[in-house]
């Protein structure tokens, strides 16, 4: 399972670990991910998810999975969150 966060793209990035001789060896930070169960209002059900805590501060920020997903472009959400957002908004428009 890839350790990317569904919702905004955010993945592992690439650093050294810097010794106190200066000696650097890479190393990888990985994004802080969570499996959470996010309410939709639209759909009217909970949809699991792997979230990082970013993520999820911004969907909270925003008002909800819906508005998230309404707001937010198809490059940077997962496949699974395209369908939803697909679905949110055919809910939206009917």
């Amino acid at each position: 399972m890839a350790r990317i966060c569904e919702l905004t793209g955010k993945g592992r990035q690439v650093g050294h670990n810097v010794s106190h001789a200066n000696n650097k060896t890479k190393r990888t930070f990985l994004p802080n991910l969570q499996n959470v169960t996010l309410i939709s209002d639209a759909l009217g059900e909970g949809v699991k998810l792997r979230v990082s805590t970013h993520g999820l501060r911004s969907v909270e920020h925003v008002g909800g999975l819906d508005n998230w997903l309404l707001k937010t472009s198809d490059d940077k959400l997962s496949l699974r969150a395209r369908r939803l957002k697909r679905e949110v908004a055919k809910k939206a428009a009917a």
